[in-house]
């Protein structure tokens, strides 16, 4: 199978509606054979209560990113993807403006997938950092 980017950002953003993702306004802007890209306003619809970026919105974006991710190396009739594990450090707050999301795969197996995940934002200034395993199942009848 030849990698398409487009087709690939038009099926990860039609899978985005009525989700989560919808909600948090990801939108996927950049694929390549390794990783994913998506963008996430950052606005009072994300913020704790210090009116800063929460965390949960992050850790979200970054398991929606992951996640998309796994799914462009299985067999979509046959398997599904799992997140089993999500670990964050967040480095930097963001009160406004967008951040971005890139999913890196670091071991590619036939069950377990983990990504290194980074959300930066305008300038390219590390705002989380992020690691997710996910599993992939056998899909059920």
């Amino acid at each position: 199978m030849s990698f398409d980017k487009d087709k690939i950002l038009q099926l990860c953003n039609e899978w985005s509606r009525n989700t989560l993702m919808q909600t948090l306004e990801i939108e996927y802007i950049d694929a390549g054979e390794d990783f994913l890209t998506a963008k996430m306003p950052v606005n009072s619809r994300v913020h704790q209560p210090m009116g800063l970026l929460h965390g949960g919105a992050t850790v979200a974006l970054a398991e929606s990113v992951g996640s998309a991710a796994s799914l462009l190396f299985i067999n979509h009739e046959k398997q599904e993807v799992r997140g089993i594990e999500i670990s964050a450090n967040h480095l930097k707050s963001k009160r406004e403006g967008t951040v971005f999301c890139t999913a890196r795969i670091i071991h590619q197996g036939r069950s377990i997938h983990l990504w290194e995940i980074k959300i930066t934002d305008e300038n390219d200034k590390l705002i989380s950092l992020c690691k997710l395993t996910n599993m992939i199942l056998s899909r059920r009848s």
